[in-house]
């Protein structure tokens, strides 16, 4: 999809959009209008938490461990005859 004219070209658009979010631009406008949000009654403060947005500590099960390794699984018999 093409960019507006008005907004000039994309690498234009693009460059001051990065630094918006590297100056911290976008950081007060979305606490700006958190804020007025708040005020106004619209925002209903719950909080949700789920395994997608929470570290898990580096033990924490499927993490790789030092040291010890999984076991051999064991050799069993096979009926084809033994190589000469």
């Amino acid at each position: 999809m093409d960019l507006p004219e008005h907004f000039g070209s994309w690498k234009g658009a693009h460059n001051r959009l990065r630094m918006w979010a590297a100056d911290g631009t976008w950081e007060k406008v979305f606490t700006a209008l958190l804020a007025q949000a708040d005020t106004e009654g619209d925002l209903d403060w719950v909080v949700a938490v789920d395994s997608t947005i929470v570290r898990a500590h580096q033990h924490a099960a499927g993490a790789r461990q030092k040291g010890l390794r999984p076991a051999s699984r064991p050799t069993m018999p096979s009926d084809a005859p033994a190589a000469d």
